[in-house]
């Protein structure tokens, strides 16, 4: 069966989680971490990718943390999953399965198509998608405090 990796799953939720979560003030790698039950380095090193790929950007200082850089509804799936699995790295032309002729004229194209509908399909789903999903699930959200304070 077709699974993501742990760091894709991980990538996806923290990046969800920073536009669910998203206020005045940037969300804090502390809060992410607790909310995801990972260990923060683990966590800081995913982030330092997805802010390199101009998909978070990172706010310096004691009360920093993460921002989306674009809005949710620009930020596919796709996009997170081409970011921490590298696929913007892989030749147009390497192709999966061996270089038997069997590999190379059925396996390889089956695979390629197959990527292919999936990417299709993740980058027509984006992270606002999610945070709808998470918002009709009943999901709490720290905006929904009424405590913040938006004056300026």
């Amino acid at each position: 069966m077709l699974r993501p990796s742990k760091k894709l799953v991980l990538a996806l939720e923290a990046v969800t989680d920073i536009a669910f979560h998203s206020s005045v003030d940037p969300v804090q790698s502390q809060d992410i971490s607790e909310r995801l039950g990972l260990p923060r380095r683990y966590l800081e090193q995913v982030m330092q990718q997805l802010v390199r790929a101009g998909i978070l950007r990172g706010v310096r200082g004691p009360r920093g943390g993460y921002r989306m850089a674009r809005e949710r509804r620009r930020v596919s799936v796709g996009d997170v999953m081409r970011v921490v699995q590298g696929l913007d790295d892989v030749p147009a032309d390497d192709v999966q399965g061996s270089h038997s002729p069997l590999g190379r004229a059925v396996i390889g194209p089956f695979w390629t198509a197959v990527e292919s509908e999936l990417m299709d399909k993740l980058d027509n789903i984006t992270i606002d998608d999610l945070c709808r999903q998470a918002e009709q699930a009943g999901v709490p959200s720290v905006t929904d405090n009424d405590d913040v304070d938006y004056a300026i």
